[in-house]
Parts: C-alpha cells; sequence; structure tokens
C-alpha cells in the first residue's frame, strides 16, 4: 500500500498491493511514452459542499479534435509525482490513452493536498443530514464541477480504481451524478468485517491490520513500522496477546486499530462501513473486477456483484476475474503468477479487450460490449470463458465426502460408528503458518516480499504438521470442472470453548508432471477461508462452543473457476490456526479476544468426523463441459 518515492519504477497503491507499474511504452519503437507531450496538465483546489477542498490532477488530450470523457480515480495513497511531473497514476491507463480521455486524479479527503479529515472507510452520512458528506457526496460534488469547468468534455464521467479505490467506485455509485455513465469497481472492500481487509468471518487478519492501521494514520506519511526482526511469525508469537499492540507499540494512538478492539463482532460499526449499507439497485454498469489468488480483497467484487445481481433490472451488473492476484491485473503481461502459469499475457488481455472496450463503450459509444455478463479466465484449462450468468445455472452440487485414512471422495461415507473421526492438537503456542517462513513484511521496501503470491504458494509445507488433516481423492479419470460456490460442511467438536476452523480446497498435481518438472506433485490453493467458531449461529452474538459435542460448521469458500484436470488430485486440509495473517484463538471462549490474557490461551484437542450421521465435506459445484462457452479474441 505505501509509496516509496525512493523506489525503481512507477509505484501505484491499492488498499493492499504495492504495484508495480512499468512506464509505458510504444510498441514499435520500445521507446517510453512521453505523456507530458500528450496531456495538458491543470491542478486543482475543488471545492466540496461542506467548503473543504479536494487536491486534483487533470490531464486533458492536447490537440484533442472532438469533445472527451472524463476518467476520474479517486486514492488515499497520493496523486502528485514527487517532481511536480505527470502524475504516475496515468501509467496505469496506457492502453486507453488512444481512445481519446480526460484522466482526472484526486487525493481523497484528508490526504496529501487535500483538505479535510481522514477518515478510514469513511461511512455513509446520516440522510437526515443535509450537511453531511461521504466519499459519495465527494465523488458527486467532484463530478459536478469536472462536467461544468473542464473544457472540451463530453459530459460523460467513468470511475475506475482498485481495491480502497475501488471502495471509492463503489461509494460513487451511491446517489449518482447524472453525467457517471459507467464505473469498474476493482477488488473494491465491500464488508472489511464478513471476508474483506480486517477481519474474515471474524478472524482477525493479525499482519495485515498491524502494518496497514499506522500506515494511514500515523502522522507521518508512508510510514513503516519499525520492526526489529525478519520473521513476523517470530515477532507476532513475541508480541503475545492483541491487548499488547496498544500497551507496547501504538498507546491509543491508531484510531482504527482502537475500532478493531472496541468492535469485534458484527455490530452496526461493520455493517454501516459495509458497500451493502448504501448499494442498492444498480443505476450505472458496472465491471466489477476480481483475481482468483487476490491476497487481500478477493471477497469484496465477487459479492458486490452477487448482490447487485440479484436486484440488476437494467442489465447493468457485470463481472470479470482472472488468474490474478491484488490488483495484478493493472499491471505487467499477467503470463504467471509466482511459479503457476497460464499460457498468455492474461492481464494485458484485461485492459486490452475488457476494460478498455468497456469504457469506450458507455463513455464514447464506440464498439460493443467486452462481455454478456461474466467473462472468467478458467484456471487449470488456462482458458477465457464466457457465461450468460455466474454462478453458472448448469453446475450441479457434488460433495466431497472425507473418508478414513485420509481419503477423499464423492461418495458418502459409510461408516455408522459415532466415533469416526480424525483428530489433531491445535496449540496456540505453536500455530500454522500461513505461508512458508520466514514469514516477512507485507510492504518491504528493500526486496520483492512474499505476501503478493502466498496463496500460490506449494502446500506441501504444512504436509507433515501434526495439527493439519488432509484427505485427497486417488488421481481423477476425468477433468472436474469447479464453476462456481464452494461451501465446507464441518461436524468437529474441541475440547476447548471456542475454536477456529481453516479449510483449503487443493489441486494437488502428479508426480511427474513434464510440462513444467518443478510443479510435479505441487499443492496448489484453489480455494480457502477461515471461520471464527463463535460466530457459528450469529456474528452479531457469538456464544461459546460446547467442549467435546459434536458441532456444525459451514463455511463459505467463496466462488472458484477451475478444471482438476484428468491425473491430478483433489485434497482438503483442515487446521484450526493460520497466523500470523490471523490472531490466534485462545481456544477458550473469553468475550473479546483483543482483550484476553496469556492464562487464557490452552491447548484443545480437535475432533473432524466422518461418519454418516455426521458426514464432513465440502461441496463443490461442478459443471458439465458443453456448458462452457470459450471466449475468443
Amino acid at each position: 500500500m505505501r509509496v516509496s518515492h525512493k523506489r525503481i519504477g512507477v509505484l501505484l497503491v491499492c488498499v493492499c498491493a504495492v504495484v508495480l507499474v512499468v512506464p509505458a511504452f510504444h510498441a514499435a519503437t520500445q521507446a517510453p511514452v512521453n505523456y507530458a507531450s500528450l496531456f495538458g496538465k491543470s491542478e486543482m483546489m475543488i471545492p466540496m459542499r461542506d467548503g473543504v477542498k479536494l487536491h486534483t490532477e487533470i490531464y486533458a488530450p492536447r490537440n484533442a479534435t472532438e469533445a472527451a470523457p472524463i476518467l476520474m480515480t479517486r486514492t488515499p495513497y497520493g496523486i502528485s509525482n514527487p517532481d511536480k511531473g505527470v502524475s504516475n497514476m496515468l501509467y496505469r491507463y496506457a492502453d486507453m490513452v488512444p481512445d481519446g480521455y480526460i484522466f482526472v486524479f484526486q487525493d481523497i479527503r484528508g490526504r496529501y493536498g487535500s483538505e479535510g479529515k481522514f477518515l478510514m472507510l469513511r461511512p455513509i452520512h446520516d440522510a437526515k443530514d443535509p450537511k453531511g458528506i461521504d466519499e459519495s457526496t465527494d465523488t458527486y460534488d467532484t463530478i459536478d464541477w469536472l462536467v461544468k469547468n473542464v473544457p472540451h468534455n463530453n459530459g460523460r464521467v467513468g470511475l475506475d480504481g482498485t481495491s480502497y479505490d475501488g471502495f471509492l467506485v463503489t461509494m460513487g455509485m451511491i446517489n449518482p451524478h447524472p453525467a457517471l455513465k459507467a464505473a469498474s469497481e476493482q477488488a473494491c472492500m465491500a464488508d472489511t468485517w464478513l471476508g474483506d481487509d480486517f477481519f474474515h468471518n471474524g478472524a482477525f487478519r493479525l499482519s495485515y491490520a498491524f502494518e496497514y492501521a499506522p500506515l494511514l494514520e500515523t502522522s507521518a506519511e508512508n510510514y513503516a513500522f519499525p520492526f526489529d526482526r525478519f520473521d513476523l511469525y517470530d515477532f507476532f508469537l513475541r508480541l503475545g496477546p492483541l491487548s499488547n499492540a496498544n500497551a507496547k507499540y501504538f498507546h491509543g494512538k491508531i484510531p482504527s486499530w482502537n475500532e478493531f478492539a472496541s468492535h469485534p463482532n458484527y455490530d452496526e460499526f461493520w455493517k454501516r462501513h459495509a458497500i451493502a449499507y448504501g448499494l442498492k439497485e444498480p443505476s450505472v454498469p458496472n465491471l466489477n473486477v476480481a483475481g482468483w489468488w487476490d491476497q487481500e480483497d478477493f471477497y469484496g467484487p465477487v459479492a458486490t456483484y452477487e448482490r447487485l445481481e440479484k436486484v440488476d433490472k437494467q442489465n447493468l451488473n457485470f463481472l470479470t476475474a482472472g488468474p490474478w492476484n491484488h490488483g495484478g491485473w493493472g499491471h505487467g503481461p499477467g503470463k504467471s503468477l509466482g511459479e503457476i502459469p497460464f499460457g498468455s499475457d492474461t492481464s494485458v488481455y484485461f485492459r486490452q479487450k475488457i476494460e478498455a472496450p468497456w469504457f469506450a463503450y458507455w463513455l464514447k459509444d464506440k464498439g460493443k460490449l467486452p462481455l454478456k455478463e461474466a467473462l472468467l479466465f478458467q484456471t487449470g484449462s488456462d482458458t477465457w470463458t464466457s457465461l450468460d450468468a455466474w454462478p453458472p445455472q448448469e453446475a450441479k452440487t457434488r460433495s466431497l465426502y472425507f473418508h478414513e485414512g485420509g481419503k477423499l471422495s464423492f461418495e458418502a461415507p459409510e461408516s455408522s460408528a459415532a466415533d469416526a473421526f480424525d483428530s489433531y492438537e491445535s496449540d496456540p503456542a505453536h500455530p500454522v503458518p500461513y505461508r512458508h517462513p520466514p514469514v516477512d513484511m507485507t510492504y518491504p521496501e528493500d526486496h520483492p516480499g512474499s505476501w503478493y503470491t502466498w496463496l500460490v504458494q506449494d502446500q506441501r509445507f504444512v504436509d507433515e504438521r501434526p495439527d493439519v488433516l488432509t484427505w485427497q481423492t486417488d488421481e481423477i479419470t476425468d477433468d472436474v470442472t469447479l464453476a462456481g460456490q464452494v461451501t465446507a460442511k464441518l461436524f468437529a467438536s474441541t475440547t476447548g470453548s471456542d475454536s477456529d476452523w481453516v479449510v483449503k480446497l487443493i489441486d494437488v498435481y502428479p508426480q511427474k508432471f513434464p510440462q513444467d518438472w518443478k510443479l510435479s506433485g505441487y499443492e496448489l490453493m484453489i480455494a480457502d477461508e477461515i471461520f471464527r467458531g463463535r460466530y457459528r449461529n450469529s456474528f452479531e452474538k457469538p456464544e461459546p462452543i460446547t467442549p467435546n459435542a459434536v458441532t456444525a460448521f459451514t463455511i463459505d469458500l467463496h466462488t472458484a473457476n477451475h478444471v482438476f484436470k484428468k491425473g491430478h488430485r483433489i485434497m482438503v486440509q483442515v487446521q484450526s490456526t493460520w497466523f500470523p495473517l490471523y490472531d490466534r484463538n485462545p481456544q477458550k471462549f473469553v468475550p473479546n479476544i483483543f482483550e484476553a490474557k496469556q492464562s487464557d490461551f490452552q491447548v484443545a484437542t480437535q475432533r473432524v468426523y466422518r461418519s454418516q450421521r455426521f458426514p464432513s465435506s465440502v461441496e463443490i459445484s461442478v459443471l458439465p463441459k458443453a456448458a462452457t462457452q470459450t471466449a475468443t479474441n
């Protein structure tokens, strides 16, 4: 997230990922494009309805022969180049520059050059307050000023942005300005308690939130927490209970951290911050963009699409997803992620074949829509697939059941024994790492970092841990096409009174894989999630788990578009810690884990049942081959 002007290259930042953007080159000459010669730059302080002025840079094409639409991005991360030249943000839209746009970039309220007070994920203002402001009203007021004051605009405005900037796009669609004619929220944070940045199903994203909150809320811009060691797995173990964060480091001066600690449950505070609170029936065409391996905000764009789709009466709601990490579609070729190749330049395809035509259609009456509803990259087969609906109606739910001996099968268990289970001991003092140690900073300045690709990291690094349960199929004899929802249905018990459950759906490559030998036996996560057991009945009202009682847990592993190829295996892993991405559950129920003491943490024995009566499984949506339509260029 943090922009460092000392680093080589051009850095753009989303809420969650630092995105390296290479300056645009002309295809024939390979010479850098001189945007200063193509655009005239204006720098304005645009007034809002409450008198606060927001710093804005406007780039109008030189020698334009016709009126142009405005494409705007609003951000908390700073729009200005340190040498006061052309904003680095312009390079993100190299593939749209030839189409002719007026590009507008704006520092949001309280950040960098803008006036006012910054609030993390500013909530929607009370509609009863005529003087109320929020990101929606700031967007409205900015658009209103732009269409009235920027010369040679055609009266149409588009909003585009990724992550926090994507959240700002969705806010702009609440009571939108009449000139707003197209939007693309990309990796927006739809709900930061249910499934985006700060919590997932009540489990707190410790390492990420610990770095991000002071990054935005410390007086020094681009602040980096001064960790005293490289391995953050070790640092956060030494930190101890969450209460030590304020006691040792923050001292009550980081507002968001205080809010995390004050609102551990899904209360009105979090609901008011969620997009669903204000964004209702779509009235602006919106392209929702997601990355299958987005390490920060995969939940947001898919949840936003699914919720709006239920009330989309005008066919204005669309979805595209590809094999990317957070914001990966906005830069580079996208030919691979980590060790996983995709056989084509997927990010280039998005920018040239989806994003550019999308805005040209709505803002310039040019060409045709690049997708009819959902245009998704299908991993495994490495093809773009075009669908009339997502998830596809033709998909059928099938259950992968857990069996004795680590077997996984579409056949239901036959054991009638009530005590048919697998078990492990979960010790908060020795939690399972979420990626191969050492765990470095989320956004290091002096090395590439492994945060960006951890979701595609080979899961064999936990295979021998005694606190991770594994079940896998035999080699599958035909392709299995997963297209849609993935849901874990666990029947489990714990000797404690609270517990976390982590479930991972994994594609296991053949032990001999001559197409790419380094992938032989590779264990690639396709879907995953964590669930805090206290919220099994209500996210609003947590309650203890009855020790040693078999309890049902339903865990949303979200959605995927993936082919498990013939000769591969399908694997499921279950564990109770995922550290330090998520905080440690004491495994003893306490009212607020942020206030837990060291003495509250205890070892627990976990049992996952696999009998006729308690058939633990992972449900997947399986699509017949004939139902998928391959997209063409």
